[in-house]
This record gives C-alpha cells, sequence and structure tokens, in this order.
C-alpha cells in the first residue's frame, strides 16, 4: 500500500520556516480577469515578497482545473520549489466544492513523484479533500514493475486551517487518512492480476484484512455452496478450475443504531463463459471483482472508523470461464432462495452470482441493503465512465445518489421500469437473464436484481462498471487501473445511517 505520511501543519507565521519540505503547494483560481490565488496560498506569497502572483503569470498560469506549474523560490523559502494546483473556476461566492480540492489535491501528488516531503496549502480550503486527494494522486501500483520508476511523495505536511480546533484537525486528518487507505485496499485488489488474484486467494486477502480490523469472517467454499444451494454461484463458476466462493463479514459494534447488508460482484476474471466477449479490452475484466474490493474495504472501514452500525458484507467470488464443465446457454439455474432462471447469456453472469448473495443478505434481516457491481456495458453507454447508475427502492436510491454526489464520486439515479419486467420472461424457469435485446440493458439488469430483493427491504444497486476502472490518462487523484469506486460513497451512506437511521 503506497500512502503517504501526512502530517498536521498548524496555521502560524512561521509554519513555512519550520517545514523541512521540499516543494510548497499552493491553490490557484480561474478567475474572471485571470489567475488568483486560493486561500492559504497568502503565506506562501508573503515568505516571497508578494511576487507569486506576478511570477504565475509570467509563466503563463491560468488556474484552470488540475493545472500544475512550477517555480522555484529561489532561496525565498527553505523549500526549493512551489507548485501551483489549479482549482477550476469558484462559484458565485467565490468558493470551492470539496471534489475541486480533492483533484487539485490529487494532480498535485502525481506531480510530486520523486519528492521526499512537501507541504500543501490546499487543506486551508478543507482539510478532509486535500488529504484524500493528496494520499489517492499519490497511488501508484508497481508491484509487478522491475523498474518502478520515481517513488510517490513519502511525506506531505498539511496546514491546518485558520478555524477549528488542533483536535478536532487532527481527528479530520485521521479519519480522511483512514478513507483513502480503504480506498486503496480496494485499488490494490483491482489491480493484481487474474492468475494471482481468484476466488481462494481474495478469500485469503479479506480474511486478513478482517483479523486486523477485528471483523468476523466466514468462507463457504465449493462443498458448501452445493450443500446449501447457491445455484448462480456455482453455476458460474462451473467452468474454471479455481472453484468459487462466497464470504461474509461482519462489523459488529456494540450498540448499533441500524443495520445494513453490503453484496459486492466479485468476478475475478470474466471470458464471458461460452458467450465469450471479443478479445478486444478483455484484459479490462480483471476488474469486474471491483464491486466486491469496494465493499470489502467498506466494510473494513466501518470497523475502522468504529461506525455505530451493524455491516454485514457478502461477497460472492467466481471466475467465469469457458471450458467443458463451464454452464451454457439454455440451462437453467436454482438460484439460493429456489427461484429459477433461465440462462440465455452466459455473459450476463454478475447478476447471478448477486442474486444469490442478495437472498443470503436478507435472511440478516437488514435496515438496508446496498449492492454494487460491474454489471453492465450499458452503464457505460447511458452515463459515460465516471458516472455510476444508482437503482433501487426510490427512496433509498435518491439519498444514495445525492451522498455519491456530495462525495465527489457521482452517480445518477435511474428508474426500474415496470414494463422491462415481462422482458425478462422465461418459457422454462421463472424468470431469464437477459431481455433478448440491447435496449435498457443496465435498467433491465436493476429489474432482474429487483426479483431477489425481500419484500419492502430500502435497497440499492450502483452499477460502476464504468467509474471503477480508468482506461485513459490520470486526472485529478485518480491514476489508470482500480479506482475505488464506490468505496467512499458507501462509507458516507453508512455514516449517514448512522446520524439519522
Amino acid at each position: 500500500m503506497t500512502v503517504p505520511k501526512l502530517a498536521l501543519s498548524q496555521h502560524t507565521e512561521d509554519a513555512l520556516a519550520k517545514s523541512k519540505a521540499e516543494v510548497v503547494v499552493v491553490g490557484t483560481v480561474q478567475g474572471a480577469e485571470g489567475v488568483e490565488l486560493a486561500r492559504g496560498a497568502e503565506v506562501v506569497d508573503a515568505a516571497i515578497g508578494g511576487r507569486l502572483l506576478e511570477a504565475l503569470r509570467a509563466l503563463g498560469a491560468t488556474g484552470k482545473a488540475e493545472e500544475v506549474v512550477k517555480l522555484p523560490t529561489m532561496g525565498a523559502l527553505p523549500a526549493a520549489v512551489v507548485l501551483a494546483a489549479g482549482l477550476g473556476k469558484p462559484d458565485a461566492e467565490g468558493e470551492h466544492t470539496p471534489e475541486q480540492v480533492r483533484r487539485a489535491s490529487g494532480a498535485a501528488a502525481r506531480a510530486l513523484a520523486g519528492t521526499a516531503r512537501a507541504l500543501t496549502t490546499l487543506s486551508a480550503l478543507d482539510l478532509q479533500a486535500a488529504a484524500e486527494g493528496t494520499a489517492l494522486g499519490a497511488y501508484a501500483f508497481t508491484q509487478y514493475k522491475s523498474e518502478q520508476g520515481e517513488a510517490p511523495v513519502s511525506a506531505v505536511d498539511v496546514l491546518a486551517p485558520a478555524e477549528g480546533t488542533t483536535r478536532a484537525h487532527r481527528a479530520t486528518l485521521k479519519a480522511a487518512t483512514t478513507i483513502a487507505e480503504s480506498v486503496i485496499v480496494a485499488r490494490d485488489l483491482i489491480n493484481t492480476p487474474p492468475n494471482d488474484l481468484y476466488p481462494a486467494s481474495f478469500a485469503d486477502r479479506a480474511r486478513k484484512l478482517a483479523d486486523s480490523a477485528g471483523l468476523e469472517f466466514e468462507v463457504l467454499d465449493e462443498k458448501a455452496l452445493k450443500r446449501k444451494g447457491f445455484g448462480g454461484i456455482l453455476g458460474v463458476g462451473a467452468g474454471s478450475s479455481r472453484p468459487p466462493r462466497l464470504l461474509k463479514l461482519t462489523h459488529r459494534p456494540a450498540k448499533a443504531r441500524a443495520k445494513v447488508a453490503l453484496v459486492g460482484k466479485g468476478i475475478t476474471f470474466d471470458t464471458g463463459g461460452i458467450s465469450i466477449k471479443p478479445a478486444a479490452n478483455m484484459d479490462h475484466m480483471t476488474s469486474d471483482m471491483s464491486g466486491a474490493a469496494a465493499v470489502l474495504a467498506a466494510v473494513v472501514l466501518a470497523a475502522k472508523l468504529k461506525y455505530p452500525v451493524e455491516v454485514v458484507a457478502h461477497i460472492p467470488l467466481a471466475e467465469n470461464m469457458p471450458s467443458g464443465t463451464a454452464y451454457r446457454p439454455g440451462d437453467v439455474l436454482t438460484m439460493y432462495g429456489g427461484k429459477t432462471v433461465e440462462v440465455l447469456n452466459t455473459d450476463a453472469e454478475g447478476r447471478l452470482v448477486l442474486a444469490d448473495a442478495m437472498v443470503r443478505a436478507a435472511e440478516d434481516e437488514p435496515d438496508y441493503l446496498i449492492e454494487t457491481s460491474t454489471l453492465t456495458g450499458a452503464q457505460l453507454v447511458a452515463l459515460g465512465n465516471r458516472t455510476a447508475g444508482i437503482m433501487g427502492s426510490e427512496e433509498f436510491r435518491d439519498r444514495v445518489a445525492g451522498i455519491a454526489a456530495a462525495t465527489g464520486e457521482g452517480g445518477w439515479a435511474m428508474p426500474l421500469p415496470e414494463e422491462l419486467r415481462a422482458e425478462l420472461d422465461s418459457r422454462l424457469a421463472d424468470l431469464a437473464n437477459t431481455t433478448g435485446q440491447r435496449w435498457g440493458g443496465m435498467l433491465a439488469a436493476g429489474v432482474f436484481l429487483r426479483e431477489f430483493v425481500a419484500a419492502g427491504l430500502p435497497w440499492v444497486h450502483i452499477d460502476i462498471a464504468g467509474p471503477s476502472f480508468n482506461t485513459s490518462a490520470p486526472w485529478g487523484y485518480t491514476g489508470k487501473g482500480g479506482t475505488g469506486v464506490p468505496v467512499r460513497t458507501i462509507a458516507a451512506v453508512l455514516a449517514d445511517i448512522a446520524d439519522h437511521g
């Protein structure tokens, strides 16, 4: 896990003089009349004689979002370099959102590679956002590279906001660091190649994380799955030499204000099975366990931050492979709980393992159910690479969508049209696993999952097919590969439930 050490630096006149940082990070703003300095940069500006803005303008700085401009201090500061990170345009009141601070901090952290120590003043705007953005922006997954290049920044001093107490600032920094570390747990899992991450090895990693966080842990192997009737998980995993698993991890506080079930799709590699995928970009299917990674990271986070909510995570794990033992189009699977499903497409496998896990999760009688998965390519068609589709019971769906937007991870509330249920009718079974047409594929998958939700249970399905894995250039605090979405959203929902029920 590559996380820079974050330390609180008090907001005093001699903070810069005391710092051992090699680089000082300031924020810039895209103002109506050109680049401006963000709050917090004034201490740096004063230290170099009030000429920081003049120097930045001479270098062509604009303050646009995620712009990075470096300039030497020429001995005016103990640090050799000032790094200016763009926040973009402010709102009508001249303020910036936490996500703007998070992204600027992430862009700065990426540019700090090779630096031993830095100090950031972006934390004067929003301490939590700056800390999260710095830790996540510095992330690098280099485990499989013989030449690892410049190391991420090792330590960052975060300038405390002028307002608030030192005690409150330290608590905020601790929470932000723990949240970022949990996102990185998910990223590391997603980025691990499938020859090293498969159902059994995922279970081994989960057990170690559970032990370190004091979680209850249970794993069902293929024999137990067969004995208990988990037909969906067994069907999907039948074609692989690496048998499936179902994990259960429980955070059980002494006084819980509610119980929340988490379910995450854990297809450790998806070839599509007999309905095999095209070869192009099939390597991206190493990320088809992103939902499982997010749920695992979220339940560990709940334990570390001592949320007063009982959290029970169910993680179905399988590898979807074509072979002589693989399940086929035309097969009928008997799911956990007794419903039958006709398989029309073996590449619609995620909903099958999720259905088993969701029925099992409801047996624990939770107050809420949150499920997340890289479920449909249709999510990318509808909402693109960065916006998750959020479906489920309307009130809870809208609550989660609002929280997702507030965290900066984003998400959009989507409907579950009743007419799509008829498209899932099967001539052989209770329902089919696909509609047989391309239209509304993301919504149809949500309608399928709804069939396996207990009556009256508030639930939400978060389709992260695009947002969970960045295949393009790095941006903000997001590098290439696994993103860790929606760990922060789930954590914020759990915190909201702890506060409001």
